[in-house]
C-alpha cells in the first residue's frame, strides 16, 4: 500500500491533524466477510460506534451486518431493515451497551421521518449504530466512526476500503 507524503495544512485551515490512511481488504468469499466481522466485533469502542456501509445493491452490506451481529451473540432471525428503516437487536457480546441499531436508509426520503421515528433519540442513546445507504440521511446523522466501502468484483470477491473519521474509528481501524 502506497501512502502519499504528508504536506502541511492549507493556510488558515487550523492545526495540523493527521488523518489515518484508509485500510484496504479483499474478501474472497463469505468466510472472509465473517472473519472481518469477527475482528470488528472485538474492537474496543464498538459498543458506542456509528458505522456506515457503502456499496451498490448486492455488494454485501447486509451480509456483513448479519455476520457482525452473529459475532456479537445475536440469536434468531436477522432481517434486513429495508422496509422498517431500523431494526434493533440485543447483542450480549457487546459491552457495556448491548444494543445494536441496524439502519437501512435506502427508502428514506423525508427528513420529517427522522423526528417522527425517534432516530434523534436513538443516535443520542448508547449502543452500536450501523447504517446502510447513509448518504440518504447524511445531513441528519453524526460523523461515522468507520465508513466501510464494499465493491463487488464478481459473485464472491469484494474489495473493501475502511475509512476512520473519528478518534474512536481510528482506534478500531488499527485493530483491523
Amino acid at each position: 500500500m502506497t501512502v502519499a507524503p504528508h504536506t502541511g495544512p492549507i493556510v488558515g485551515s487550523g492545526p495540523d491533524k493527521a488523518v489515518p490512511a484508509p485500510r484496504h481488504f479483499t474478501w474472497r468469499g463469505e468466510d472472509d466477510t465473517d472473519a472481518f466481522a469477527r475482528r470488528l466485533a472485538t474492537q474496543p469502542g464498538l459498543a458506542s460506534a456509528f458505522i456506515t456501509l457503502h456499496g451498490d445493491l448486492g455488494a454485501g452490506k447486509t451480509t456483513l451486518v448479519r455476520h457482525l451481529l452473529r459475532a456479537l451473540g445475536v440469536q434468531g432471525r436477522i432481517k434486513s431493515p429495508t422496509y422498517a428503516v431500523v431494526e434493533p437487536h440485543d447483542a450480549p457480546g457487546l459491552a457495556p451497551h448491548p444494543r445494536v441499531w441496524h439502519f437501512d436508509f435506502y427508502r428514506f426520503d423525508d427528513p420529517r421521518e427522522w423526528e417522527d421515528a425517534g432516530f434523534r433519540d436513538i443516535f443520542a442513546s448508547p449502543g452500536l449504530k450501523v447504517a446502510e445507504w447513509p448518504e440518504k440521511a447524511a445531513a441528519l446523522t453524526p460523523p461515522a466512526d468507520l465508513a466501510i466501502h464494499i465493491e463487488a468484483i464478481d459473485e464472491t470477491e469484494r474489495k473493501v476500503t475502511v475509512h476512520a473519521h473519528t478518534a474512536n474509528g481510528h482506534h478500531m481501524l488499527q485493530g483491523l
